[in-house]
């Protein structure tokens, strides 16, 4: 039945029902239900049907936001399934785990106006979630084969959009990985309670199911270098994401107990998808009966701190420079830790690992104090003279973020063009790099950063490719043209 918009002056903003905190610290499920149909249409049809939608306007993607709440309201599921999915490779994955509060949401009309924002991810979520069960969701099936081939790099979320994109276009991809699934982080870094893996395995057969070749297990520079992998192919995408964690430099940070956010993560995620993990048998990587504390602010340690919920510790703390206000991860994911029995340590940074019997035993702390604002706008924390303070640790984990890693040397190709950073140097427009048909997108090329901007470069960079080998096709016949007028 079809509704009218802008309900929001009679209905109030409502998540899916989120299980009970008690409940859902026992097990690695999603937190949140779903929608049923009535409750998801009617907050869609709190929807403003703003003239100019700042929630789309800060969606990376430009999804089509009002558009899809409005035929979401009206009950028209099909079609809100072809325009969610006309700007987004995995909506359901977004809708789940995007920080709708710091994009689409967060910029709704409504928030600003106080009356509580679209529950814009939940919908998005319950559109695709609905097309799956409806079987709505079909391998892509291209109307002409193209006999050019595109190798990609990286089977996280913006490699496996781009292969997708290149399967409209009818070229032959191949996508590589070194891993022995599909998904990247999506699979192993992010937790089932925020993204259940068979989500993520759906879509990676949905791929394989379009005519993409799927390599795992296969490593750039072991396997085949990049010049090999050139020859092979007429495009190359590199879309590894990046994968090395950045230091906890303080005494003591070498200490047995003192863990990667990644290695800790990923075991985590390997024990749900059934396979074996001896460092977590051993109780290495398992935080049962353990004292943890999480160094970090983002949504990574927010994974960490749940994580090590689930698992049994005796207490979780996350011990963070700055304050709540100035975190870098999503609020929502800050409540519901904190609903979970998560302690927060705010304005406050490690100064050293304390050394018990030989491992891990206690973190030294130092309070923090919000300074002088610095070139980007944050205040910059500073410590407190003589306010250290010491917390039970027996299991340190560091969650301070992600570098690229050294691709160069990686893969053999040492003429790779890198920034100072290490994240590949590409031309903002083709996103091809300064070597002839290599393309980069994602976390390479942008430093660590959201899911959503990975689909985005992805989606950016199959163009960029489509344009390059479409050029050089153009060249050719004109070549050939040329060569028979001369004759």
């Amino acid at each position: 039945m079809g509704r009218k918009m802008m309900q929001f002056t009679r209905l109030p903003g409502a998540m899916p029902i989120k299980r009970e905190a008690e409940v859902r610290r026992q097990d690695f499920e999603e937190i949140y239900t779903g929608y049923e149909p009535e409750p998801g249409a009617e907050q869609a049809s709190r929807c403003e049907q703003c003239g100019i939608p700042f929630c789309q306007v800060h969606c990376p993607l430009q999804n089509n936001i009002p558009d899809w709440l409005l035929l979401t309201a009206q009950g028209r599921m099909e079609e809100a399934y072809a325009v969610s999915s006309a700007t987004n490779n995995m909506p359901e994955i977004c809708g789940r785990i995007c920080p709708q509060d710091r994009l689409c949401e967060g910029s709704c009309v409504l928030e600003q106006s106080r009356h509580g924002t679209v529950t814009i991810g939940a919908v998005e979520k319950h559109i695709t979630d609905t097309a799956w069960e409806q079987g709505w969701v079909q391998p892509v099936k291209p109307t002409r084969e193209r006999p050019e081939t595109v190798g990609i790099i990286g089977a996280g979320p913006g490699g496996m959009a781009a292969a997708e994109q290149l399967r409209k276009h009818g070229y032959q991809v191949t996508l590589y990985d070194r891993y022995d699934r599909v998904g990247g982080l999506l699979i192993y870094g992010i937790p089932g309670f925020k993204l259940e893996k068979h989500i993520v395995e759906r879509r990676a057969k949905l791929l394989a199911d379009a005519g993409v070749e799927i390599r795992l297990n296969f490593e750039v520079g072991r396997d085949a270098s990049l010049a090999e992998l050139r020859e092979r192919h007429d495009a190359i995408l590199i879309a590894t994401g990046v994968y090395k964690a950045r230091d906890l430099t303080v005494p003591g940070a070498g200490l047995p107990g003192v863990l990667p956010a990644l290695q800790y993560l990923t075991a985590s995620n390997r024990l749900s998808l059934g396979d074996s993990v001896p460092d977590f048998d051993s109780g290495l990587l398992d935080a049962k009966g353990k004292n943890v504390v999480v160094v970090g602010g983002g949504d990574t340690a927010m994974d960490c701190v749940r994580t090590a919920i689930r698992q049994g510790a005796t207490s979780v703390k996350c011990l963070y420079r700055r304050d709540r206000a100035n975190m870098p991860g999503s609020q929502r994911e800050v409540t519901n830790a904190m609903e979970e029995g998560v302690e927060f340590v705010w304005l406050s940074a490690p100064e050293a690992v304390i050394d018990i019997d030989g491992r891990a035993g206690e973190v030294q702390a130092v309070r923090m104090h919000l300074g002088v604002a610095d070139a980007t706008g944050r205040q910059t924390p500073t410590p407190i003279e003589g306010s250290q303070l010491r917390l039970p640790a027996d299991m340190v984990i560091s969650a301070l973020g992600f570098e690229p890693e050294d691709l160069p040397t990686l893969f053999g190709a040492p003429d790779l063009p890198v920034t100072r950073w290490g994240t590949l140097k590409v031309d903002s427009h083709s996103m091809m790099t300064q070597a002839e048909g290599v393309f980069g997108a994602g976390d390479i090329v942008r430093g660590a950063s959201l899911v959503v901007w990975a689909v985005r470069d992805g989606r950016d960079a199959a163009e960029g490719i489509h344009d390059y080998i479409q050029a050089k096709a153009t060249a050719k016949d004109t070549q050939g043209a040329g060569m028979a007028l001369a004759s």
